[in-house]
């Protein structure tokens, strides 16, 4: 058992790798830092959400964890990791109804110790926006809760130091943006001192505000330096459409990178998109983040039937 939080991961595996653009694209130099390949397990964005939740936890003394996902939650899965490495006990409030047998998300996070408990998508929306919280304390005791995604405060707070990490000076940082927590670590952490794009990998013009939210809890502060793009959800969260798989496979082929569905190759798809219509000037230095969840594209490819080229 690791007693160390700072030892859980290996920062110095997050190398950052220069994407080569086809020739006919504008002269800009693209990079990924592959913050992905920190731990197996607990990879990518999640480890920087969950690391000064986990401390916080530790020094109260928690015996429990309680947290919330969906089916194929990269959350879930790095929390039940962590929990497992760390001795502490995971609960997670599952969206939606029980489907045997479990995918490979779910059965990883019960194989690691995760306490299982299935709402309903009422009902967990109920719990998760606090409307229900004392059934939480009723029901499970007193447990630490991290909501979904592992998106609060102390998850910005950890997001932040992504940016001290890049290595190489840059124009644009860019990420994929689910519930927030990691595009606003980034802008806080940059401190209007570059631009910070975060590709929506859900519908909604909602994180708009809900970045803003979570920085002005974080820092009291309003920052400028930033912005969200949904043009590249193909649909929604979790959403495939043929072009996407395609980009995702031909990445593979020419760089030898995989990428999850769900999050980091919608944002390279945008990325080469944008950067192919002249978006960004010549000469540009653009970062992108691996952000991990490779986990997800098991039970993506396996539910979608999706051949890909690293099976």
């Amino acid at each position: 058992m690791i007693n160390k939080i700072d030892d859980l991961v290996d920062e110095s595996k997050a190398v950052l790798q220069e994407i080569e653009l086809p020739k006919y694209f504008p002269k800009v130099k693209l990079f990924i830092k592959r913050i992905d390949l920190i731990h197996p397990q607990i990879s990518g964005n999640k480890w920087y959400k969950l690391k000064y939740n986990l401390l916080y936890a530790q020094s109260m003394g928690v015996k429990t964890i309680l947290t919330f996902g969906g089916a194929y939650s990269n959350h879930i899965y790095a929390t039940a990791a962590a929990g497992n490495i760390l001795g502490i006990n995971t609960i997670g409030i599952i969206r939606g109804e029980e489907h045997l047998p479990l995918n490979s998300t779910l059965s990883f996070a019960s194989e690691k110790g995760m306490r299982l408990v299935y709402k309903d998508r009422q009902k967990f929306k109920e719990i998760h926006n606090g409307l229900c919280y004392e059934d939480i304390k009723n029901e499970f005791g007193n447990v630490y809760v991290i909501p979904e995604g592992g998106s609060n405060e102390l998850a910005v707070k950890g997001c932040a130091e992504i940016v001290h990490k890049i290595g190489v000076d840059f124009d644009f940082l860019c990420a994929p943006c689910g519930t927030g927590a990691t595009t606003a670590g980034l802008i806080a952490g940059m401190n209007n001192n570059k631009s910070i794009i975060g590709f929506s990998a859900l519908k909604g013009e909602f994180l708009n505000e809900y970045v803003s939210n979570l920085l002005l809890k974080s820092t009291g502060e309003y920052f400028d330096n930033w912005s969200i793009n949904t043009d590249y959800h193909f649909g929604g969260y979790a959403k495939l459409k043929p072009d996407l798989i395609e980009f995702t496979k031909e990445f593979y082929r020419t760089y030898n990178i995989q990428l999850d569905y769900i999050y980091t190759a919608k944002m390279m798809y945008g990325l080469f998109d944008l950067i192919k219509k002249g978006y960004f000037d010549s000469n540009t230095t653009i970062i992108s983040l691996h952000t991990g969840g490779l986990q997800g594209n098991e039970g993506m490819i396996k539910s979608r039937k999706i051949k890909m080229v690293y099976q």
